[in-house]
C-alpha cells in the first residue's frame, strides 16, 4: 500500500511548499537519531516524504498517482475493480511505482491520448536512473559572533564512505574486470509485461552488476564487493555570513556514500543560535540594553560597550530618557546582499535603593528645585 506522504508530516493535502518545508524541520528536528526521544527508521520516512512533496513535479506526479490506486474506482473515470498496483506489480517494486524505474506518465499519456495505435504500442522504454544513497541531516549550533563575517567549521559524521581499498569500484586491486552474464554486458534486465491494456516493455537496472555491465574478477575483500564502508569522516562546511536560526545549508555529494552504482545522498544542516549573553538578534540588528545612573542620564556621558566585532565609545547625551534606542550603525550581522544591520542600544536608568546620607541630601535639593 502507498504511503500517506501527507499524513507523515502532518499537513493538509493543499498545504503550501513553506507549511510543508515547516512540517518537515519540525518532525526532523523531533526525531533526529542523534536527538534524545528520536527515531531513526521515523526519521528516514519524514525525509522521504519531504523528498516527495517538496518537488513541484514529483508532487504532481504522487498526488495523481501516489494514492488514488488505493482508492475505490481507480483514477478519474470507471475502471471497475481493477487493481492498478497488481496490474503494474514488478514496474515499481512490491510497494507501488518508483519513479527511478518507470515513467508513469509515458504509461497513461500514450493510453489517453494515442488513438488508432496498438495495445503493443503503447508500452514505453523504462527511464533509467541510477538510485540515491541516503541523505543526512545534522544539527549546528553557532554564536552571533560565528555568524557575524562568517566562518568554517569542521563536522565529524559517522557514514558511508568510499572505500579507500577499491575506491568505490568493488574490485580487488590489481584485478581485471569480467562480462556480468546476468544482462550480457548491457547494464540492463529487458521484460515484457501483459494486461489487458496491451504489452509493457520495461529496462530495469541489472541487479548484479549495478548497470555496469561487468564484475571484478575479485572482489574487494575490505568492502566485499559493495564499494563502501563505514567509517569517521570530517566534513569542513563553510558557513556564510548572515545565516540565521532554523536555516538549513545543503551540502550536495556530501551524505551517504553511494554502494556501487548509486549516487551519493546530500548533507543538510540545521543552524541553531545560541543564546548570547549581551546581544538579542532581530533580523540583521542586534540588540543591547545598557544601564546607567540617574546622573549619567541627566547629565550625558560617554561609555564603552560591546559589539560583535570589538568595544567601543557610546555617547549618551544629556536629559536622556529609560527606554531611548541609540543607534550604532553597521554593527549588525552582515547581509547576503551587501551591507550590515545595526546595533541599537536600549537606555535602561538605574534607581539605587540603597543612599548615603550625603547623597540623599543632595536629592532632597535637587527635589526642591523640581529636578
Amino acid at each position: 500500500m502507498s504511503k500517506d506522504y501527507y499524513k507523515i508530516l502532518e499537513v493538509n493535502r493543499d498545504a503550501s511548499k513553506e507549511e510543508i518545508k515547516r512540517a518537515y524541520r519540525k518532525l526532523a528536528h523531533q526525531y533526529h537519531p542523534d536527538k534524545k526521544g528520536g527515531d531513526e527508521k521515523k526519521f528516514k520516512e519524514i525525509n522521504e516524504a519531504y523528498q516527495m512533496l517538496s518537488d513541484v513535479r514529483k508532487r504532481a506526479q504522487y498526488d495523481q498517482f501516489g494514492t488514488v490506486f488505493n482508492q475505490e474506482g481507480g483514477p478519474s473515470g470507471n475502471w471497475g475493480n481493477v487493481n492498478f498496483e497488481d496490474l503494474f506489480r514488478g514496474f515499481g517494486g512490491s510497494s507501488g511505482f518508483r519513479e527511478t524505474e518507470f515513467d508513469i506518465g509515458d504509461i497513461f499519456g500514450d493510453i489517453f491520448s494515442a488513438q488508432g495505435r496498438s495495445a503493443s504500442g503503447w508500452g514505453r522504454r523504462a527511464r533509467r536512473y541510477k538510485t540515491k544513497a541516503q541523505d543526512i541531516s545534522v544539527d549546528l549550533e553557532l554564536t552571533l559572533e560565528d555568524i557575524y563575517k562568517g566562518l568554517k567549521k569542521d563536522i565529524k559524521l559517522r557514514k558511508s564512505v568510499l572505500c579507500p581499498n577499491c575506491r568505490g569500484g568493488g574490485g580487488e586491486p590489481g584485478n581485471s574486470m569480467k562480462k556480468c552474464s546476468a544482462c550480457k554486458g548491457s547494464g540492463e534486465i529487458h521484460q515484457t509485461q501483459r494486461t489487458f491494456f496491451g504489452s509493457f516493455s520495461r529496462v530495469t537496472t541489472c541487479v548484479e552488476c549495478q548497470g555496469e555491465g561487468e564484475l571484478p574478477e575479485k572482489t574487494c575483500t575490505k568492502c566485499r564487493g559493495r564499494g563502501v564502508i563505514t567509517d569517521i569522516e570530517t566534513i569542513t562546511v563553510s558557513i556564510p555570513f548572515g545565516v540565521d536560526d532554523g536555516q538549513i545549508i545543503k551540502l550536495e555529494g556530501q551524505g551517504e556514500a553511494g554502494k556501487k552504482g548509486e549516487l551519493p545522498g546530500d548533507l543538510y544542516i540545521r543552524i541553531h543560535l545560541k543564546k548570547h549573553k549581551d546581544f538579542i538578534k532581530k533580523g540583521d540588528d542586534i540588540y543591547y540594553k545598557l544601564f546607567i545612573s540617574f546622573t549619567q542620564a541627566a547629565l550625558g556621558d560617554k561609555i564603552e560597550i560591546p559589539t560583535l566585532e570589538k568595544r567601543v565609545k557610546l555617547k549618551i547625551p544629556a536629559g536622556v530618557e529609560s527606554g531611548k534606542l541609540i543607534r550604532i550603525r553597521d554593527r549588525g550581522i552582515s547581509r547576503a546582499s551587501g551591507g550590515r544591520g545595526d546595533q541599537f542600544v536600549k537606555i535602561q536608568i538605574k534607581t539605587p535603593k540603597k543612599l548615603s546620607q550625603k547623597a540623599k541630601e543632595l536629592l532632597k535639593k535637587l527635589k526642591e528645585e523640581e529636578i
